[in-house]
């Protein structure tokens, strides 16, 4: 052993945390049996002196072997480096290693204590054994593990930001009798490794731990309910289980940690070591859940038979739990979904003749699975999940539970399809928990603030309101815990169904902010109808021609001082969600465009609420640069009506294509319109939700 006086440069190799603290462990010394201690690079140990020095020692020496590190504080004044140092009270030796050992105990370290006339009062010996372990995670999100980021202890939001990301393991890899496959007791196919996040233990040092020690993976009490972590056996079991992708059944990926298993040992891979784990969340950011989970690797020491091991070494990682996330209409549709019943042969093919020209896919659901719910928006809203190595789209389903209950669980959710759904009590389900009444708008900068995935709108009652109907506070709460689409409440109950989408939505633009807003605007519509009549067009009908419905001229629907009154009162709601709208997504006068839809009133006493006075053109599907609005059945100049002829020019000056689809009987008698009829999952964003700023 080589003598050395002070090694002042050994914090080089201490391990950093966060912070930029060093991550030191108490050591004693002991004079009358020499110890062996086990020690992580990385990490110091810190002996005091004087507390383990035998009685009457004034001065102490240190020597070490050459892979062993040392300091002493508070640091020497000269002195010749063959002199034993003056003891202090708080005297104190920091020792490090700087790689892995080999062998147990070949690294060694002594202190030996002098009188004040330098005479030997004895020796405390620590035979040292060095491994390296690091739990790793991908916390810079570029897809790949690196090897102890110093950022993986936490989770910080934004393009500089840092913090691994775990998906919702909702899909299902089953076909048959499936659940998702967060609620399967084991991993029953390797195909669903993709969907859980890697994490990496990496190991070095000598083939086996000294007698006693093991290493313990934990989660706390708190995270057990949102995190399962599940491991390869070996690197050589992962390589030849990754043949078997299609394999029925897998036991090579026992669980680790769980809600039953809050801790559980872990092997220790001697040499050059590396284990693969597959972390798997339970559950998406709730209320009661931010998204956030602590997994903890620790290094227990025995310390004798019948006694509890102590930790002397913990490495953490965090990740954060994607949410939820909506698409808007600006986004390239994937499919269209609708449904196919007994009276809807001409929405069907107005929708397939759509569909066709678009491009897209059309996926009917047919009587045996609708059972007559034709309502295929109200039903569920499509959104995805979205990490750096994996994403897939996931349907919430609505607590409305019609006849098309089924449908999201027994048909989309499926290998790479996820599927949740909050369960409200049934007393609390109002029609505005269906989920005409849930849309989320393109991206938007308001006041400097970016929201680059758009923001959630829901319709609710007047905040004035001594009663009136909700969307349920499951739902809520499970849409402001997203946090990346921060909701906006808009004022919906005024409706006699409740949907926003009866009023308002969203299409594509080649300028200003990409897209414009459209509202449902009677103001607008009864400036067509006086322009008619000045035109000389007032006898011109409404609904001619259509089936079991009496025409109204043009003039019959000026002078109906009743229907203008409730045209007031709806322009005076829509006019207040206009206000909304232009404060909270940041939009300006030019960024909207009226549209002229007329409404009556339904009801009795104080319940009057309104419905569309003839089909509802603002509640039409979007498939890119193709709009499918209900065909209005308008008023006729020169054979061609003049609604259509409106709502044509307005959209076609955005280079936007309108097809009018006729779903009179099918749906607008049923209160319902195209939009209320479909649904369609698009394209997930390209911008990545962990880069916003929060």
């Amino acid at each position: 052993m080589s003598e050395k006086i002070s090694q002042t440069d050994s914090s080089a190799v201490l391990f950093k945390r966060k912070g930029g603290t060093e991550y030191q462990r108490t050591c004693r010394l002991d004079t009358t049996h020499a110890q062996s201690v086990l020690h992580v690079v990385g990490t110091s140990l810190k002996a005091n002196l004087n507390r383990s020095a035998p009685p009457g020692s004034k001065f102490f020496s240190v020597k070490c072997t050459a892979n062993v590190k040392y300091s002493v504080s508070p640091t020497p004044g000269e002195t010749s480096h063959l002199s034993p140092l003056p003891l202090s009270g708080n005297s104190v030796l920091l020792i490090s290693m700087s790689h892995a050992s080999q062998e147990e105990a070949e690294e060694k370290l002594s202190v030996r204590y002098y009188d004040k006339k330098k005479k030997d009062l004895g020796n405390a010996v620590l035979h040292l054994t060095a491994v390296e372990i690091s739990l790793d995670v991908d916390a810079d999100r570029d897809g790949v593990v690196e090897k102890n980021n110093p950022n993986k202890e936490s989770w910080k939001w934004g393009p500089n930001g840092h913090g691994a990301i775990l998906l919702v393991n909702c899909d299902s890899e089953k076909t048959q009798d499936k659940t998702p496959d967060s609620e399967e007791v084991r991993i029953s196919r390797v195909s669903d490794l993709k969907d859980m996040s890697l994490m990496v233990l990496r190991t070095k040092g000598p083939a086996q731990l000294p007698k006693g020690y093991k290493l313990t993976m934990h989660i706390s009490q708190g995270d057990a309910e949102s995190v399962r972590v599940f491991r390869a056996r070996s690197s050589e079991v992962v390589k030849s289980s990754l043949k078997k992708l299609f394999s029925a059944f897998v036991k090579d990926y026992p669980l680790v940690l769980s809600s039953e298993v809050l801790s559980q040992e872990v092997p220790y891979l001697g040499g050059s070591g590396e284990m693969n784990f597959y972390v798997e969340g339970l559950r998406f950011p709730d209320k009661d859940f931010d998204g956030l989970i602590s997994i903890n690797l620790s290094l227990l020491e025995p310390i004798s038979e019948g006694i509890p091991e102590t930790p002397i070494f913990t490495d953490k990682v965090v990740f954060r739990v994607s949410p939820w996330i909506m698409t808007p209409n600006t986004l390239q549709p994937l499919e269209v979904f609708v449904c196919s019943t007994s009276d809807n042969y001409q929405f069907l093919k107005g929708m397939k003749n759509l569909v066709t020209k678009n491009g897209c896919k059309l996926k009917v659901c047919h009587e045996y699975m609708n059972r007559g719910d034709r309502w295929m928006q109200d039903e569920l809203e499509f959104g995805y999940i979205d990490s750096p190595h994996h994403n897939f789209p996931v349907v919430l389903d609505s607590p409305r539970d019609g006849a098309l209950d089924d449908f999201p669980y027994d048909v989309l959710l499926g290998p790479d399809f996820g599927y949740v759904t909050r369960v409200a009590r049934r007393r609390d389900v109002s029609s505005l928990d269906s989920f005409g009444n849930l849309e989320v708008s393109p991206p938007v900068t308001v006041n400097g603030k970016s929201y680059p995935l758009g923001r959630i709108l829901i319709g609710v009652a007047f905040p004035t309101a001594t009663k009136g109907r909700n969307m349920t506070k499951v739902v809520q709460d499970f849409l402001w815990a997203q946090k990346v689409q921060e909701p906006v409440a808009l004022f919906s109950d005024w409706l006699h169904v409740g949907h926003i989408d009866e009023f308002m939505t969203f299409v594509p633009a080649p300028d200003r902010k990409g897209f414009r807003l459209l509202l449902a605007s009677p103001d607008a519509g009864y400036k067509i109808f006086r322009g008619l009549h000045n035109d000389g067009h007032g006898q011109a009908k409404m609904f001619d021609g259509v089936k079991n419905e009496d025409p109204v001229t043009v003039d019959d629907i000026l002078s109906d001082e009743t229907l203008r009154a409730e045209n007031n009162y709806v322009q005076s709601c829509i006019d207040w969600n206009r206000d909304v709208l232009k404060s909270e997504l940041g939009l300006d006068d030019d960024d909207i465009i009226d549209l002229p839809i007329l409404f009556k009133l339904l009801g009795e006493e104080d319940e009057y609420r309104a419905v569309a006075y003839y089909p509802d053109m603002v509640n039409m599907i979007v498939l890119g640069k193709d709009l499918g609005i209900p065909k209005p059945f308008g008023p006729k100049v020169n054979g061609r009506c003049a609604l259509e002829a409106e709502m044509c020019s307005l959209m076609e000056g955005l280079g936007l294509n309108c097809t009018f689809i006729d779903d009179f009987a099918s749906y607008h008698k049923l209160l319902g319109e195209v939009h209320c009829g479909s649904n369609v999952r698009r394209k997930p964003f390209d911008f990545k939700w962990w880069k916003i700023e929060l």
